[in-house]
């Protein structure tokens, strides 16, 4: 006679949901469409959220299913993280797509940190179900509301101590961003004394300028940060998310001084809105390939 099959405690399908729900909520605060629309809203958001709610029942199973000496969860967590790994390159590939399309490409570089950004964020919500459901083993409390408690206060730290370690910094933190002073002299184009382009020798193009156009001189804080403005990539990254925010006409350009290491950015918005033009340079993230590590001797 065939023994009949095994059914989950309703204390350990507790455990199991608390877990599930805190690394979704993970995924939650981390999600937003900012000004490089990236994920892109409703349908952007809703394929992470699921993600998120997949990576997180990965997570939050982990623990029990170890307890009752089932390992083949060892094995899903493998499948999880290829998994990952796919749609990292499936968000890759996709931005690449869609990238000469807009007002100013982002670059391979800056796709290629949007996309591990995002397979970081699947393990974020992995790591904190596990976590959440790990302490609430170890605490081993059948009242249902100090389950819940457990769970929110874990859930929490875990939250801020893993989007701590996996911020990384932005051009703000490295730079002083400030509205250059716009010269035209013939057909070229000065921003504080810094020659950036020839372009402007119809005149259309100048008038147009004159009237409508606005520069951003970014100046490093410390020498050992001209490294990460002398990288294409980097300035590519800074136009992009200056012009995403606001929108750009015809005319864009990047320079960079090489007596002093300044950059300057310059084009015509569309909306003439000084402030969140600064706040989108401010906020340009620092890529990982340009990333300058200090190491003690």
């Amino acid at each position: 006679m065939e023994s009949a099959p095994d059914v989950i405690s309703q204390i350990t399908l507790i455990r199991i949901l608390l877990g599930i729900f805190m690394g979704t909520i993970a995924r939650a605060v981390t999600l937003r469409s900012d000004l490089r629309q990236v994920p892109s809203y409703p349908n952007g958001c809703f394929i992470n959220l699921v993600t998120a709610f997949l990576a997180a029942s990965l997570g939050a199973v982990a623990i029990p299913s170890l307890l009752t000496n089932d390992y083949a969860a060892v094995t899903f967590l493998m499948l999880a993280v290829q998994n990952f790994r796919d749609i990292r390159k499936q968000i890759q590939e996709s931005l690449e797509q869609i990238d000469p399309a807009g007002f100013a490409p982002r670059g391979s570089a800056y796709i290629d940190g949007i996309a591990k950004t995002f397979e970081g964020r699947n393990y974020l919500s992995l790591l904190t179900a596990f976590g959440t459901v790990l302490s609430l083993y170890l605490f081993m409390s059948e009242i249902l509301w100090l389950n819940i408690l457990n769970a929110a206060v874990t859930g929490s730290i875990l939250i801020c101590l893993l989007v701590r370690f996996t911020r990384g910094k932005c051009i703000g933190d490295v730079c002083s961003i400030d509205f250059g002073q716009i010269e035209i002299k013939g057909s070229d184009l000065y921003v504080d004394g810094i020659w950036v382009t020839a372009m402007l020798g119809i005149a259309k193009r100048k008038q147009l300028f004159q009237e409508e156009g606005v520069a951003l001189v970014a100046t490093p804080k410390a020498e050992k940060h001209r490294l990460t403005l002398e990288s294409d990539a980097q300035r590519m990254a800074m136009l992009y998310d200056a012009v995403r925010s606001i929108g750009a006409k015809e005319l864009l350009f990047t320079k960079r001084s090489l007596s002093d290491g300044r950059v300057v950015i310059a084009f015509v918005p569309i909306i003439k809105d000084r402030e969140q033009i600064l706040a989108a340079v401010r906020n340009t993230p620092i890529l990982e390939s340009v990333r300058i590590v200090s190491r003690r001797r």
